[in-house]
């Protein structure tokens, strides 16, 4: 191969490497704007500014359009306590989510059809929590406490939407009642 045909290739693919860097440069940066529109969106939706719970928010794609799903982690927590959801606690938590106005076709609601066929990673409870307890230390006491009524009956309704054996026995299985138990911690 000639001298000057070899050093012509050479810069050819330094100008290609290069030139792909500059795209994922740009990518990241669009990115990176993206994720802070989102987040700052995230933060006038919800009333917190948390940077970090916004990141994780982000991270598990949580957004402004989404985000009365976040309300219904507990239930879906609870449904999949034993591993499994049943037609009975899903109904349940269409049921519940539907009483908040998130119908067929909401963003929100999409997301939660979606936790209802595959269980969320356990980050998205240790997220919920961290959102609850902010959300919380901005309440008085009397809608702090409303708020943690609601939250734990609607999440004990779903356990006891399956319960029992024939209807004797205890309707809240000891892996639902683990949950509960978690969520009234996290409420503390």
């Amino acid at each position: 191969m000639a001298k000057g045909g070899f050093s012509g290739r050479r810069n050819e693919l330094e100008e290609q490497f290069f030139l792909e860097k500059d795209k994922e440069l740009l990518a990241a940066l669009r990115e990176q704007r993206v994720s802070k529109e989102r987040k700052k969106a995230l933060a006038e939706t919800l009333g917190v500014t948390d940077e970090d719970l916004l990141h994780q928010l982000d991270e598990l794609d949580i957004a402004s359009e989404t985000v009365m799903a976040l309300s219904m982690v507990p239930l879906i927590f609870v449904a999949w306590a034993d591993g499994k959801i049943d037609d009975r606690e899903r109904q349940a938590v269409i049921q519940a989510s539907e009483q908040m106005g998130m119908e067929a076709g909401h963003p929100g609601h999409e997301l939660l059809e979606h936790w209802l066929k595959r269980k969320p990673d356990a980050a998205l409870l240790g997220v919920w929590k961290d959102y609850a307890s902010a959300l919380l230390q901005t309440l008085a006491e009397p809608a702090r406490s409303a708020l943690k009524n609601d939250i734990l009956g609607r999440a004990k309704q779903i356990a006891e939407t399956t319960g029992g054996l024939l209807g004797l026995g205890s309707k809240v299985s000891k892996s639902e009642q683990a949950v509960l138990d978690d969520l009234a911690e996290a409420l503390v």
